[in-house]
């Protein structure tokens, strides 16, 4: 045990009722488990010291071959333990959904109808985490901070490659996605600075991407966001492309001001200048497309998060395209003024001579642009195209 005396046991001592639901159907499933491993691993030992060579006593029956109470013991006993198991489960999986909004602060404690949860907005970040607080205008840094007895609602996202949310005191782990958004309800019940974590391998600052969870009163989250809004700093889109840029261990900072459609745009792929955001992409598909205008509409992307994690050189280079905007149908007519209007018709529409081919026997084209293909042997016309 003295290895272990410096491991502090966060899944096993949780401080909120989400991970403390969580540790009891962790801890009732090992149970349920362990009345099948025990019986099988203390007969283990039991047979093999009974049966061993040296003793001669033991009881030998070379004709048996069946016992029906010993059938019904050996597939009872695990059958209802699957079904116990497999009932623990399946509602617990649904009570503990991380898209579902708690319905209960404690144990003996329901949400009061009055309270909305503390919105909160996760960004993955090459190797930090990015907490936006859209209500309270304020954005910090490997730091988070929330009151005590007040459900959270995380919206989360990534930036760069997925990655895993974990805050094991408080919640489950949660992945967060490049272009998607997903959700973690949870809340804290006891006071307390706590350990977040990015539990999915994520590149070569991995090791230091974590942060520092604060549950705190009321009174001291108030605190807490107003030495946010006191300090300098102001979260707008550049400030954020300089943000992303991958680095390790990076302290914990906050910002006084945000702006307020960061977020949309992070999950949207668009934060940079004049790129087209993800959505608006997926309403002109869904409207059919742009057409023949949305061809001319690509401009390189010098910024590329890939080549400045360090990535390998790609076969095709560091030069992707991506859509910067569309043309209106003003400016697609007048980049067409010069083009002209159709292909110039074939003059000579004579198929092809060469050696080793049957020349041709008269046949009369239909259209200008017609194409034959002759059959070698009687010249006929075999296809049209």
């Amino acid at each position: 045990m003295t290895p272990l005396a410096a491991c502090k046991a966060e899944v096993l001592a949780p401080a909120g009722d989400v991970a403390a639901r969580q540790r009891d159907l962790l801890v009732i499933s090992t149970l349920l488990m362990l009345l099948v491993i025990i019986p099988v691993m203390a007969m283990t030992i039991y047979f093999a010291h009974k049966y061993r060579a040296k003793n001669q006593q033991a009881e030998y029956r070379p004709d048996w071959d069946h016992s029906t109470k010993l059938e019904f013991v050996i597939w009872a006993i695990p059958l209802l333990i699957i079904v116990t198991l497999g009932a623990l489960t399946w509602v617990g999986t649904h009570l503990l959904d991380p898209y579902r909004p708690l319905e209960r602060i404690s144990a003996d404690q329901p949400v009061p109808q009055d309270v909305q949860p503390l919105q909160v907005q996760v960004v993955a970040l090459d190797w930090k985490w990015l907490f936006i607080y859209p209500d309270q205008g304020i954005a910090a840094v490997n730091e988070m901070a929330v009151p005590v007895d007040r459900p959270v609602e995380f919206t989360l996202t990534s930036a760069t490659v997925m990655n895993s949310f974990y805050i094991p005191a408080m919640a489950g782990m949660i992945y967060a996605m490049p272009g998607m958004q997903t959700k973690l309800h949870g809340v804290f019940n006891n006071a307390g600075e706590y350990r977040g974590i990015a539990s999915n391998y994520s590149g070569w600052g991995f090791s230091g991407m974590h942060f520092k969870a604060i549950a705190t009163d009321q009174a001291g989250f108030d605190d807490w966001v107003a030495k946010a809004r006191a300090a300098d700093g102001t979260l707008d889109r550049p400030r954020y492309l300089e943000l992303e840029a991958p680095s390790e261990n990076v302290a914990a900072m906050t910002f006084a001001q945000i702006d307020p459609l960061l977020f949309p745009r992070i999950v949207n792929m668009c934060v940079e200048p004049g790129k087209i955001c993800m959505a608006e992409m997926m309403a002109l598909d869904a409207q059919g497309g742009t057409g023949l205008a949305g061809t001319m509409n690509v401009t390189q992307l010098t910024y590329d998060k890939h080549e400045r994690r360090g990535a390998r050189l790609p076969v095709l280079g560091w030069e992707p395209f991506r859509v910067a905007s569309f043309c209106t149908p003003e400016e697609a007519a007048l980049m067409f003024a010069d083009a002209p209007r159709s292909l110039p018709r074939l003059t000579d529409a004579a198929p092809l001579r060469g050696m080793s081919m049957a020349p041709p026997r008269s046949i009369r084209l239909l259209n200008d642009d017609d194409v034959t293909l002759l059959a070698p042997t009687d010249g006929q016309a075999a296809r049209k195209f």
